[in-house]
Parts: C-alpha cells; sequence; structure tokens
C-alpha cells in the first residue's frame, strides 16, 4: 500500500451471473442477514465509506451504521456514530435530499470536479463539506491522498460499478470483499461489479490472490487482496 493514501477496500454483493443491480439498474436483495451484519461491522470500524454519485441516484442509501451498540462503541472511542460518508460526484448531481445528506450523524463530504455548476456546488455545500479535486472528473488518486492528510487510514468503497473500475484500473485498492448470491439477474446491460471501459488483451489486467471463502446465508463470502 502506498503511505500517501487509506487502506482502500471495495465491498459489494453481486449475483451468480456478476450482476450488481438489475437491467434497470434498480437495487435488489442479493445477501442475507448474516452478510448485512457484516456490512455494518465494516462500516464501523473504518474511518470513511465513499460511493459514486449513480449509486446516490439508484439506491439512495445512507450509509449509517445501523448497530446502536457499534455506534456506542465508535462514542466511546471519540468518534462520530458514522464513518465520514463521501459521495464522488464529478458534476454536483447529488440531490439535496439525498439519504447520505440527511440521516445520521458525521461528516460528509462530496468530491466534485473544476466542470461541477457553482450553484449546484453551492447548494450541496450547505449539507456537506465541497472538496474540488480535478479538472473534468475528480482525481481519485488526490483524492484519496487529501484523505489521508486528514487522518483517513481505512476508506471502504460501496460502488458502483463505475467507481469501482476507476479505483481498480488506477491501482487504488487493497482488497475486495465480495459477497456471491444465490441468482442469476442476467441482462446485457444490468451493471456488473466492475463496468468501465475494461481493459484489452495487450493491456495488463489486475490480478488477485484469493485470502479466504466462506459460506454465508445462500452464497458465499470471497476476500481478494490485489496483487500488486
Amino acid at each position: 500500500m502506498e503511505k500517501t493514501r487509506p487502506f482502500v477496500f471495495i465491498n459489494a454483493a453481486m449475483s451468480a451471473d456478476g450482476k450488481i443491480a438489475t437491467v434497470e439498474r434498480r437495487q435488489t436483495r442479493i445477501s442475507g442477514e448474516r452478510d448485512f451484519d457484516r456490512v455494518d461491522s465494516m462500516r464501523a470500524e473504518s474511518d470513511a465509506i465513499m460511493v459514486g454519485v449513480g449509486t446516490i441516484l439508484a439506491d439512495d442509501p445512507s450509509l449509517t451504521v445501523k448497530s446502536e451498540k457499534r455506534r456506542e462503541k465508535r462514542r466511546r472511542a471519540r468518534k462520530a456514530e458514522n464513518p465520514l460518508r463521501i459521495v464522488v460526484d464529478n458534476r454536483a448531481r447529488t440531490p439535496v435530499d439525498a439519504e447520505i445528506l440527511v440521516k445520521g450523524e458525521g461528516k460528509r463530504m462530496i468530491a466534485v470536479s473544476k466542470q461541477a455548476i457553482v450553484e449546484d456546488v453551492e447548494r450541496l455545500g450547505e449539507k456537506a463539506e465541497i472538496l474540488i479535486c480535478g479538472e473534468e472528473e475528480v482525481n481519485l488518486r488526490n483524492l484519496l491522498y487529501l484523505l489521508w492528510q486528514r487522518g483517513v487510514s481505512r476508506l471502504m468503497v460501496e460502488g458502483g460499478a463505475t467507481l469501482n473500475w476507476s479505483l481498480i484500473s488506477q491501482g487504488l485498492v487493497d482488497e475486495l470483499y465480495i459477497y456471491v448470491g444465490n441468482m442469476i439477474i442476467g441482462g446485457e446491460n444490468a451493471p456488473t461489479l466492475v463496468d468501465g471501459k475494461g481493459f484489452t488483451l495487450d493491456e495488463k489486467m489486475v490480478r488477485l490472490e484469493l485470502l479466504s471463502a466462506k459460506r454465508m446465508d445462500e452464497g458465499v463470502l470471497l476476500r481478494w487482496r490485489v496483487r500488486k
């Protein structure tokens, strides 16, 4: 891991055929209660949680720690009940009434590019800290460096497919926790775990090392390390 960025891990749930949502890009329940509790535990143990604006627009998650015991543990450690919640939003499209901005205690940050409309940035600035980081799109490497400077040492990424691609293709991910559920979603236009441009045969693809495979609920939880 680079010393100038946090430890970054992606957590996601996908169907047996690699889809993370339906063809309408609507969230569907893939994992069960045990996995939900695992995700909540990982949120509570993280310094920050990051998502792309596409996830905000499609799913409207709050990204809060659900367990009162875990929130209390964070308070006893003199931390906010919820980790810093970050939206990567090139053009400041996050709705001002999004769950992430109105639900739960804790700080919020929206990372935008210089292409974002000033009025939209000002509007969102009333609900969250705005970080202008990049020309036409958010410079993720620079964003991670700025987060590291602010004391974020462990960053949890919860999607979506475009943000996953951007981070992985730039070598900015250390581990992946992937829950594979017992269903087939299908659809050539349904989002997969990682979308984006994709690698060609002439490019060096990202290789993973399997750290563990554990049966959970009606599926399996895979933990991968990214080979450097």
